[in-house]
């Protein structure tokens, strides 16, 4: 077990990216349907924002806490686990996911930074002491 590369961290986003975006068009039909068919105008509807912004923080949190790995994270064998090498508290899931919104603002760096850091950590594994390890396939 040791920490994961950035191509496998990538490779789950782009997989759970895809599923955030069919959850996305799920979470959307109910407002389509309550304005008879018309779009939602993302601008002036705060209440289909906030919507939005809980099924996605949902998703990320709920998987972490539950079982320490989204389907992405499933996917290419990754486990976010805390200090002590369990799953991580709702605590500091929460504080990973906004940490992570944090490590996207400055182009990604926060992300990059692992390329660099000698644990291979992003900022968001320090703020929030979880990291993601990547379990090998059982050979036998």
């Amino acid at each position: 077990m040791k920490n994961t590369g950035l191509l496998r961290r990538i490779s789950a986003m782009l997989y759970d990216g895809l599923l955030i975006l069919a959850l996305m068009f799920l979470t959307t039909l109910p407002f389509i349907a309550a304005r008879s068919g018309e779009p939602v105008e993302t601008n002036d509807n705060l209440l289909y924002q906030v919507t939005l912004a809980v099924m996605i923080f949902s998703f990320f949190v709920g998987f972490w806490t539950r079982s320490g790995r989204t389907l992405g994270m499933q996917s290419w064998r990754l486990q976010l686990v805390d200090s002590d090498g369990g799953r991580p508290s709702f605590g500091a899931a929460t504080i990973r996911f906004f940490a992570a919104l944090l490590s996207w603002l400055p182009f990604g760096l926060g992300f990059l930074w692992q390329l660099w850091d000698v644990d291979q950590l992003t900022w968001h594994d320090h703020i929030s002491k979880t990291h993601i390890v990547h379990y090998p396939k059982d050979e036998g």
